[in-house]
C-alpha cells in the first residue's frame, strides 16, 4: 500500500495533493497543516471532486502514526507573500527555517523510515536543514531541485523552435534560485547541441526567462503551483515504480558538501547516485558560485 503525508496545505501543498489523486499515484493521503481545520476542509474538498472518477484514494487529516507509517513524506509549508515581494527564493529562509525546526523533530520522533522530499523554499538550503533535523540517511531526503526549472528552460526552447519540449535535452542546474544556470554545453535536440541551432542572443534571453518565469507568473496571478506539484509527482511515481530515472533533483554532493540541483538517478530508496555531466569552464565557474550562494546561508554548515 503505497502512503504518502503531505505537509504544508497552501497552494502548492494543495494542488500537489489533488495531483497526486488525479494520478492515482498513492492509496492513502494524509493532509497536515498547522491551521485549525484545513486539513480537514481539504480532505472534505478533494474527496467531493473524485466522486465517479476511476481509482480511489484514502483521503484523511493526518494525526502522528501517520507520519512514521507513510512511505513518502512531503514537506510544503512556505509564505508565498514573501515572494509577492521579493523576487529572490533565499527571502524565504527565515520564515521556513521555523517550519523545518518545527516538523523536523516531528519526523524524527514518530520513527519515519521512508523518504523525504522537500518543497518548501529556499528548496536546496531546506532539503539539507530537514536531513539533519530529521537524522534520515542522505539518499532518502530530496529537493524538487531544478526539475521545475529544468522543464521551463524546456518549454522556452520548444517556443523559440516549434517543437515538442520532450524532445529537449538537458538540463537546469544548481540552486533552485537566482543562482540556477543552464548548462547549455549539454542542451541538444535529437543529439545535435543547442550551440549549433541559437545564437548567444537567444540563449542568454531563454536563460534569463527560465530564471524569472515563476516571478512573472506571481505577479499576475500570485502564486506558482502546477508546474511543482508536477515535479513532485514525478519523484513520487520514479520512487514507487522504482524507475531508475536520472532527474536533476536537490540531492547531497560530496564534494560541495551541500544539497544542490543536478542529475541524480532516482528510485524506491531514494538517491542512488549521481550523473556527472561535462561542463565547460564557465559552466563550472557558475556551478561553484550556485554552491557558495547555498553554502552562505546553511544554517548549519
Amino acid at each position: 500500500m503505497r502512503k504518502i503525508s503531505i505537509i504544508g496545505l497552501g497552494n502548492v501543498g494543495a494542488t500537489v495533493a489533488h495531483t497526486l489523486v488525479e494520478r492515482s499515484l498513492c492509496d492513502t493521503l494524509a493532509l497536515f497543516d498547522k491551521k485549525v481545520g484545513l486539513a480537514e476542509a481539504e480532505v472534505s474538498d478533494l474527496s467531493d471532486g473524485f466522486v465517479r472518477r476511476n481509482g480511489h484514494v484514502n483521503i484523511k487529516a493526518g494525526e502522528s502514526e501517520d507520519l512514521k507509517n507513510s512511505d513518502i513524506i512531503i514537506f510544503a509549508p512556505g509564505d508565498i507573500t514573501i515572494l509577492q515581494r521579493y523576487s529572490d527564493r533565499l527571502k524565504e529562509f527565515e520564515y521556513t527555517k521555523t517550519c523545518a525546526e518545527e516538523w523536523g523533530p516531528k519526523i524524527k520522533k514518530s520513527g519515519f523510515n521512508g523518504i523525504l522530499v522537500s518543497i518548501t523554499n529556499p528548496c536546496d538550503v531546506i532539503a539539507d536543514y530537514m536531513q539533519k533535523l530529521t537524522g534520515l540517511p542522505r539518499e532518502r531526503v530530496i529537493g524538487t531541485g531544478t526539475i521545475l526549472d529544468t522543464a521551463r528552460m524546456k518549454n522556452a526552447v520548444s517556443r523559440v523552435l516549434n517543437i515538442d519540449p520532450n524532445s529537449v535535452d538537458g538540463y537546469v542546474i544548481g540552486e533552485h534560485g537566482n543562482s540556477q544556470f543552464v548548462a547549455w554545453s549539454q542542451v541538444s535536440i535529437a543529439t545535435k547541441p543547442i550551440l549549433d541551432i541559437l545564437d548567444k542572443d537567444m540563449i542568454k534571453k531563454i536563460e534569463e526567462d527560465t530564471r524569472m518565469r515563476a516571478f512573472k507568473t506571481i505577479e499576475a496571478k500570485g502564486y506558482t503551483s502546477y508546474g511543482i506539484a508536477n515535479s513532485t509527482s514525478i519523484i513520487v511515481e520514479t520512487i514507487f515504480q522504482d524507475a531508475r530515472t536520472i532527474l536533476p533533483v536537490s540531492s547531497y554532493s560530496e564534494r560541495d558538501n551541500c544539497y544542490i540541483g543536478h542529475p541524480a538517478i532516482v528510485g524506491r530508496d531514494g538517491i542512488l547516485g549521481d550523473y556527472e555531466i561535462k561542463l565547460s569552464d564557465e559552466e563550472r565557474d557558475e556551478w561553484d558560485k550556485s554552491v557558495s550562494t547555498i553554502r552562505e546561508i546553511m544554517p548549519i554548515k
